[in-house]
Protein backbone atom coordinates (compact mmCIF):
# COMPACT_ATOMS: atom_id res chain seq x y z
CA UNK A 1 0.00 0.00 0.00
CA UNK A 2 1.23 3.66 -0.92
CA UNK A 3 0.56 6.24 1.80
CA UNK A 4 0.01 10.00 0.78
CA UNK A 5 0.42 12.54 3.50
CA UNK A 6 -1.37 15.41 2.14
CA UNK A 7 -0.94 19.29 3.04
CA UNK A 8 -3.29 22.05 3.14
CA UNK A 9 -2.93 25.42 4.30
CA UNK A 10 -6.30 27.09 6.34
CA UNK A 11 -7.75 23.66 5.80
CA UNK A 12 -8.10 23.59 2.15
CA UNK A 13 -6.03 21.50 -0.33
CA UNK A 14 -3.20 22.84 -2.39
CA UNK A 15 -2.17 21.95 -6.39
CA UNK A 16 1.13 20.00 -4.54
CA UNK A 17 -1.71 17.98 -2.74
CA UNK A 18 -3.26 16.46 -6.12
CA UNK A 19 -0.18 16.35 -7.22
CA UNK A 20 1.50 14.03 -4.45
CA UNK A 21 -1.77 11.76 -4.86
CA UNK A 22 -1.93 11.18 -8.55
CA UNK A 23 2.02 10.42 -8.14
CA UNK A 24 1.05 7.98 -5.48
CA UNK A 25 -1.75 6.37 -7.49
CA UNK A 26 0.83 5.83 -10.09
CA UNK A 27 3.46 4.57 -7.72
CA UNK A 28 0.33 2.01 -6.36
CA UNK A 29 0.37 0.90 -9.98
CA UNK A 30 4.02 0.04 -10.48
CA UNK A 31 3.34 -1.70 -7.54
CA UNK A 32 0.46 -3.62 -7.99
CA UNK A 33 -1.21 -1.94 -5.13
CA UNK A 34 -3.60 1.01 -3.99
CA UNK A 35 -2.71 4.46 -3.10
CA UNK A 36 -4.54 5.49 0.56
CA UNK A 37 -4.42 9.29 1.35
CA UNK A 38 -4.13 10.91 5.19
CA UNK A 39 -5.09 14.63 5.80
CA UNK A 40 -4.26 16.35 9.20
CA UNK A 41 -6.31 18.90 11.01
CA UNK A 42 -10.00 20.20 10.07
CA UNK A 43 -10.32 19.27 6.22
CA UNK A 44 -12.57 20.23 3.86
CA UNK A 45 -13.97 18.61 1.01
CA UNK A 46 -11.48 15.19 1.67
CA UNK A 47 -13.38 13.26 -0.61
CA UNK A 48 -12.24 14.94 -3.55
CA UNK A 49 -8.78 13.36 -3.20
CA UNK A 50 -10.40 10.36 -4.64
CA UNK A 51 -10.59 11.94 -8.26
CA UNK A 52 -6.57 11.84 -8.40
CA UNK A 53 -5.99 7.83 -7.57
CA UNK A 54 -7.03 7.98 -3.94
CA UNK A 55 -8.87 4.82 -2.67
CA UNK A 56 -9.40 5.57 0.48
CA UNK A 57 -9.28 8.86 2.71
CA UNK A 58 -8.11 8.72 6.14
CA UNK A 59 -8.59 11.95 7.94
CA UNK A 60 -7.27 12.96 11.81
CA UNK A 61 -8.91 15.79 13.19
CA UNK A 62 -8.34 18.44 16.11
CA UNK A 63 -8.27 21.97 16.07
CA UNK A 64 -4.66 21.54 18.33
CA UNK A 65 -3.90 20.06 14.44
CA UNK A 66 -4.47 22.96 12.73
CA UNK A 67 -1.00 24.36 12.72
CA UNK A 68 1.65 22.52 11.62
CA UNK A 69 3.94 20.71 13.81
CA UNK A 70 6.95 18.11 12.67
CA UNK A 71 6.88 16.02 15.87
CA UNK A 72 3.67 15.61 16.17
CA UNK A 73 2.83 15.26 12.58
CA UNK A 74 5.50 12.41 12.42
CA UNK A 75 4.32 10.67 14.93
CA UNK A 76 0.94 10.52 13.39
CA UNK A 77 1.79 9.92 9.94
CA UNK A 78 4.26 7.24 11.11
CA UNK A 79 1.65 5.39 13.19
CA UNK A 80 -1.13 5.40 10.31
CA UNK A 81 1.72 4.27 8.15
CA UNK A 82 2.27 0.80 10.41
CA UNK A 83 -0.99 0.34 11.15
CA UNK A 84 -1.98 0.28 7.16
CA UNK A 85 1.29 -1.34 6.51
CA UNK A 86 2.51 1.01 3.89
CA UNK A 87 5.28 0.04 1.63
CA UNK A 88 5.73 3.62 0.73
CA UNK A 89 5.51 6.68 2.26
CA UNK A 90 4.86 10.07 0.36
CA UNK A 91 4.72 13.50 1.08
CA UNK A 92 5.57 17.29 -0.59
CA UNK A 93 8.94 18.41 -1.24
CA UNK A 94 7.91 21.36 0.41
CA UNK A 95 9.46 23.09 3.46
CA UNK A 96 6.70 21.21 5.48
CA UNK A 97 7.85 17.72 3.37
CA UNK A 98 11.51 18.49 3.90
CA UNK A 99 10.76 19.20 7.74
CA UNK A 100 9.10 15.79 7.94
CA UNK A 101 11.44 13.53 5.46
CA UNK A 102 14.51 12.77 7.89
CA UNK A 103 11.91 12.15 11.00
CA UNK A 104 9.88 9.55 9.30
CA UNK A 105 12.52 7.86 7.52
CA UNK A 106 14.09 7.49 10.92
CA UNK A 107 10.55 6.59 12.86
CA UNK A 108 9.81 4.02 10.06
CA UNK A 109 13.54 2.79 9.42
CA UNK A 110 12.58 3.31 6.13
CA UNK A 111 15.17 4.43 3.49
CA UNK A 112 14.19 7.92 1.27
CA UNK A 113 14.85 10.20 -1.18
CA UNK A 114 13.79 13.47 -0.94
CA UNK A 115 12.97 15.58 -4.20
CA UNK A 116 11.88 12.88 -6.71
CA UNK A 117 11.27 14.15 -9.75
CA UNK A 118 9.88 10.72 -12.08
CA UNK A 119 7.83 7.53 -10.47
CA UNK A 120 9.67 4.71 -9.52
CA UNK A 121 10.00 1.66 -11.32
CA UNK A 122 10.07 -1.62 -9.91
CA UNK A 123 11.05 -4.15 -12.29
CA UNK A 124 12.82 -6.29 -9.83
CA UNK A 125 14.08 -3.60 -7.42
CA UNK A 126 12.67 0.13 -6.25
CA UNK A 127 14.30 2.62 -8.02
CA UNK A 128 13.27 6.12 -7.98
CA UNK A 129 15.11 9.09 -10.42
CA UNK A 130 16.04 12.89 -8.85
CA UNK A 131 17.94 15.79 -10.03
CA UNK A 132 21.28 16.30 -8.90
CA UNK A 133 24.56 18.35 -9.04
CA UNK A 134 22.36 21.81 -9.14
CA UNK A 135 20.21 19.96 -11.62
CA UNK A 136 23.02 19.45 -14.39
CA UNK A 137 22.40 15.69 -14.45
CA UNK A 138 19.92 13.10 -13.12
CA UNK A 139 20.59 10.18 -10.53
CA UNK A 140 18.79 6.85 -10.33
CA UNK A 141 18.43 5.18 -6.29
CA UNK A 142 18.12 1.87 -5.46
CA UNK A 143 16.01 1.47 -2.45
CA UNK A 144 16.40 -1.93 -0.62
CA UNK A 145 14.32 -1.15 2.94
CA UNK A 146 11.00 -3.07 3.24
CA UNK A 147 9.50 1.38 3.79
CA UNK A 148 10.42 3.69 1.27
CA UNK A 149 9.72 7.16 1.89
CA UNK A 150 10.12 10.11 -0.43
CA UNK A 151 9.46 13.55 -1.06
CA UNK A 152 7.88 14.54 -4.34
CA UNK A 153 9.25 18.02 -6.12
CA UNK A 154 6.40 20.03 -7.49
CA UNK A 155 5.26 20.07 -10.74
CA UNK A 156 6.90 16.71 -11.42
CA UNK A 157 4.10 15.75 -12.04
CA UNK A 158 0.85 16.95 -13.43
CA UNK A 159 -2.59 16.33 -11.41
CA UNK A 160 -4.92 13.88 -13.76
CA UNK A 161 -8.47 13.15 -12.08
CA UNK A 162 -8.61 9.43 -12.35
CA UNK A 163 -11.64 8.27 -10.74
CA UNK A 164 -14.68 9.83 -8.28
CA UNK A 165 -15.06 11.46 -5.23
CA UNK A 166 -15.13 9.60 -1.92
CA UNK A 167 -16.43 9.36 1.75
CA UNK A 168 -13.43 9.99 4.18
CA UNK A 169 -12.43 8.10 7.11
CA UNK A 170 -11.74 8.64 10.55
CA UNK A 171 -8.58 6.95 11.56
CA UNK A 172 -7.49 6.87 15.80
CA UNK A 173 -4.29 7.45 16.57
CA UNK A 174 -2.28 8.43 19.45
CA UNK A 175 -1.97 13.02 19.24
CA UNK A 176 1.16 13.72 20.86
CA UNK A 177 1.41 16.72 22.85
CA UNK A 178 2.96 20.01 20.92
CA UNK A 179 5.76 21.17 22.49
CA UNK A 180 5.23 24.23 20.34
CA UNK A 181 3.41 27.62 20.75
CA UNK A 182 2.70 30.00 18.08
CA UNK A 183 2.54 33.98 18.96
CA UNK A 184 1.98 35.39 15.99
CA UNK A 185 1.35 34.24 12.11
CA UNK A 186 2.00 36.26 9.30
CA UNK A 187 0.32 34.84 5.92
CA UNK A 188 0.69 36.40 2.44
CA UNK A 189 -2.96 36.57 0.74
CA UNK A 190 -4.07 36.08 -3.01
CA UNK A 191 -0.13 34.89 -4.33
CA UNK A 192 0.61 31.71 -5.39
CA UNK A 193 3.62 30.58 -3.83
CA UNK A 194 6.38 30.45 -5.35
CA UNK A 195 6.64 26.29 -4.93
CA UNK A 196 3.34 26.26 -6.43
CA UNK A 197 3.57 29.15 -9.41
CA UNK A 198 3.17 27.46 -12.88
CA UNK A 199 4.67 31.17 -14.27
CA UNK A 200 7.26 33.09 -12.78
CA UNK A 201 8.43 36.45 -13.35
CA UNK A 202 11.71 37.30 -11.36
CA UNK A 203 14.29 39.99 -11.95
CA UNK A 204 17.85 40.83 -10.33
CA UNK A 205 20.36 43.76 -9.96
CA UNK A 206 19.81 44.94 -13.16
CA UNK A 207 16.71 46.71 -11.93
CA UNK A 208 19.05 49.23 -10.12
CA UNK A 209 16.60 49.79 -7.51
CA UNK A 210 13.23 48.46 -5.50
CA UNK A 211 11.48 51.73 -7.10
CA UNK A 212 11.70 50.54 -10.83
CA UNK A 213 9.43 46.90 -9.96
CA UNK A 214 6.80 48.42 -10.89
CA UNK A 215 7.24 46.84 -14.23
CA UNK A 216 8.01 43.40 -13.21
CA UNK A 217 4.85 43.63 -11.07
CA UNK A 218 2.84 44.83 -13.93
CA UNK A 219 4.46 41.57 -16.32
CA UNK A 220 2.98 39.31 -13.49
CA UNK A 221 -0.12 40.88 -13.14
CA UNK A 222 -0.79 40.74 -16.74
CA UNK A 223 0.00 37.13 -17.08
CA UNK A 224 -1.08 36.05 -13.81
CA UNK A 225 2.46 34.80 -12.35
CA UNK A 226 4.12 34.88 -8.96
CA UNK A 227 7.24 37.32 -8.40
CA UNK A 228 10.86 36.22 -7.33
CA UNK A 229 14.03 38.26 -7.45
CA UNK A 230 18.10 37.06 -6.92
CA UNK A 231 20.21 36.49 -4.08
CA UNK A 232 21.89 39.98 -4.46
CA UNK A 233 17.86 42.00 -4.73
CA UNK A 234 16.60 39.76 -1.50
CA UNK A 235 19.54 40.89 0.63
CA UNK A 236 19.62 44.35 -0.46
CA UNK A 237 16.01 44.64 0.97
CA UNK A 238 14.88 45.80 -2.28
CA UNK A 239 12.58 42.52 -2.24
CA UNK A 240 11.03 40.22 0.65
CA UNK A 241 13.19 37.04 1.20
CA UNK A 242 9.90 34.95 0.73
CA UNK A 243 10.84 35.92 -3.39
CA UNK A 244 14.64 34.68 -3.56
CA UNK A 245 14.43 32.18 -5.61
CA UNK A 246 17.70 29.96 -6.24
CA UNK A 247 20.58 27.26 -4.36
CA UNK A 248 20.02 29.13 -1.12
CA UNK A 249 16.34 30.30 -1.64
CA UNK A 250 13.25 28.97 -2.86
CA UNK A 251 13.87 25.48 -5.76
CA UNK A 252 10.80 26.15 -8.23
CA UNK A 253 9.88 24.31 -11.44
CA UNK A 254 7.42 26.69 -13.21
CA UNK A 255 6.13 25.91 -16.83
CA UNK A 256 7.49 29.69 -17.34
CA UNK A 257 10.53 31.42 -15.84
CA UNK A 258 10.86 34.82 -17.29
CA UNK A 259 13.95 36.53 -15.83
CA UNK A 260 15.25 39.85 -16.61
CA UNK A 261 18.43 41.50 -15.16
CA UNK A 262 19.52 38.25 -14.18
CA UNK A 263 23.43 37.34 -14.81
CA UNK A 264 22.48 33.73 -14.23
CA UNK A 265 24.99 32.61 -11.36
CA UNK A 266 25.20 29.03 -10.87
CA UNK A 267 23.76 29.38 -7.29
CA UNK A 268 20.65 31.24 -9.14
CA UNK A 269 20.44 28.32 -11.91
CA UNK A 270 20.81 25.29 -8.92
CA UNK A 271 16.91 26.83 -8.24
CA UNK A 272 15.22 27.36 -11.24
CA UNK A 273 17.00 25.46 -14.19
CA UNK A 274 13.78 22.66 -13.74
CA UNK A 275 11.49 24.99 -15.20
CA UNK A 276 10.27 23.57 -18.39
CA UNK A 277 10.52 26.78 -20.11
CA UNK A 278 13.16 29.43 -19.28
CA UNK A 279 13.03 33.37 -21.05
CA UNK A 280 16.11 35.54 -20.54
CA UNK A 281 16.06 39.53 -21.07
CA UNK A 282 19.64 41.00 -20.42
CA UNK A 283 21.58 43.74 -22.17
CA UNK A 284 24.81 41.46 -21.80
CA UNK A 285 25.27 39.15 -24.70
CA UNK A 286 27.92 37.16 -22.83
CA UNK A 287 25.58 36.60 -19.42
CA UNK A 288 25.47 32.71 -18.28
CA UNK A 289 21.93 32.22 -18.15
CA UNK A 290 21.83 32.58 -22.29
CA UNK A 291 23.18 29.06 -21.75
CA UNK A 292 20.64 27.93 -19.98
CA UNK A 293 17.44 29.48 -21.46
CA UNK A 294 14.82 28.56 -24.29
CA UNK A 295 14.54 32.06 -25.17
CA UNK A 296 16.22 34.82 -24.90
CA UNK A 297 16.45 38.44 -26.00
CA UNK A 298 19.30 40.78 -26.02
CA UNK A 299 18.38 44.15 -24.72
CA UNK A 300 17.33 46.93 -22.22
CA UNK A 301 14.99 45.35 -19.94
CA UNK A 302 13.87 49.08 -19.13
CA UNK A 303 13.13 49.02 -22.98
CA UNK A 304 12.17 45.29 -23.36
CA UNK A 305 9.58 44.80 -20.46
CA UNK A 306 7.14 47.53 -20.57
CA UNK A 307 6.74 46.02 -24.70
CA UNK A 308 6.48 42.78 -23.85
CA UNK A 309 3.61 43.72 -21.26
CA UNK A 310 1.92 46.09 -23.81
CA UNK A 311 2.62 43.18 -26.23
CA UNK A 312 0.70 40.54 -24.06
CA UNK A 313 -1.84 42.95 -23.24
CA UNK A 314 -3.18 42.93 -27.06
CA UNK A 315 -2.90 39.37 -27.50
CA UNK A 316 -4.89 39.19 -24.10
CA UNK A 317 -7.84 41.48 -25.57
CA UNK A 318 -7.64 40.34 -29.08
Amino acid sequence: MVLVFVETKNGKFKKAAFEAVTYGYKTAQVLGTECVALTIGNTEGGGQLGKYGASKVYQVTGDSLNSFDSQSFTSIISEVAQKLAAQVVIINHTSTGRSLLGRLAVRLEAGSVAGVNAVPTNNGSFKVSKAVFSGKAIATYEVSSPIKVLSVMGNAIQPEEIGGEISPENIEVNIPNSKIRIKELKTEEGIVPLPEAELVVSAGRGMKGPENWGIIEELADVLGATTACSRPVADTGWRPHHEHVGQTGVAIRPNLYIAAGISGAIQHLAGVNSSKVIVVINKDPEAPFFKAADYGIVGDLFDVVPRLTESLKKFKAS
